[in-house]
């Protein structure tokens, strides 16, 4: 049995723009083979895709939305030949460069926002013999260019008379309550927590729980038109129960590798971050703040 791995140097697999990707391609083979050749690709890709809700509105944007190639290098491993049995090291280097016209875009994986970077080995048998094929992920992470605001406390006072989206007659049944707080900053450092903090000062309803959730805002779309989609990344619980009264509550949340990037705005795509801060109360209603960030990366 003949198998292929694909080994990259550094063991966190982390790499910024123009960057060496090295490392080895380690073939192994119980017996002498044959082959057709074994090449190595590089390869970054921003894929988009459509909610299910979207697609009969945006039927022509299937043309339009198409995988948005920014890197793509390809170099030969092992011209054809035979190769012995044993463990066998070819070692490779690539520079990690955009194609012209294109910038690379931190990895991120979302719903309908999908940027990956892989390399990918393929080794050609005979006709009788299956390919073989190996694909590796790698991380790409990109600093963030353009001016940012100065990071600044944002304070917040929620009350019935300022929530969005209730009517006047459900606004006359909701508890009166009224939570105050602070958040450290809306301009957040991926590879920092987001802080802040949340007091309950006043509250008729009984209050069953208090949750920070993280939401990404994915954008596809084209001269035809914009799909916009919010889905939750993470859901953390920082209260349960009916909370003391005037008692400071902390906020404090780590942004997940993968699943948050820096804010992007491309033509075809954008991706955008929110923070809901949300209240629970025993008799069922639920209470919802909504703050943007944007993230960055230094």
């Amino acid at each position: 049995m003949t198998t292929i791995d694909v080994v990259l140097k550094k063991a966190d697999r982390s790499y910024r723009p123009g960057d060496i990707v090295a490392g080895i391609v380690v073939v192994s083979s119980k017996s002498a083979f044959t082959h057709g050749g074994i090449t190595l690709t590089m390869e970054g890709v921003v894929t988009l895709q459509l909610s299910a809700k979207s697609t009969g509105m945006f039927e022509a944007f299937y043309n339009s939305l198409k995988p948005v190639l920014l890197v793509h290098v390809q170099a030969e491993v092992a011209p054809s030949g035979k190769l012995p049995d044993g463990v066998i090291e070819f070692p490779f280097e690539f520079k990690l460069e955009a194609l012209a016209g294109q910038q690379l875009v931190e990895t991120y994986h979302g719903v309908f926002v999908n940027v990956q970077y892989n390399l990918r080995c393929n080794c050609v048998r005979g006709m009788l013999a299956k390919n073989i094929e190996k694909i590796i992920e790698f991380i790409v992470e990109v600093k963030t260019e353009s001016p940012l605001p100065q990071p600044t406390e944002i304070p917040f006072c929620i009350t019935p008379a300022g929530l969005k989206n209730v009517k006047a007659q459900s606004n006359l049944q909701i508890p009166n309550f009224k939570l105050s707080g602070k958040l450290t900053t809306a301009t957040c450092l991926l590879t920092k927590p987001f802080t802040g903090e949340l007091n309950v000062e006043e509250s008729e309803g009984t209050i069953q729980s208090i949750e920070l959730q993280l939401v990404r805002v994915e954008t596809c779309g084209c001269a035809d038109g914009y799909a916009k989609e919010a889905t939750e990344i993470q859901n953390i619980q920082i209260a349960d129960g009916d909370v003391p009264h005037g008692l400071p509550i902390p906020l404090f949340m780590v942004f997940p590798r993968l699943f948050t990037c820096p804010t992007i705005a491309q033509r075809t795509f954008k991706v955008e971050f929110e923070v809901n801060l949300v209240v629970l109360l025993s008799d069922g209603h639920l209470i919802k703040e909504n703050f943007p960030i944007r993230m960055y990366r230094s």
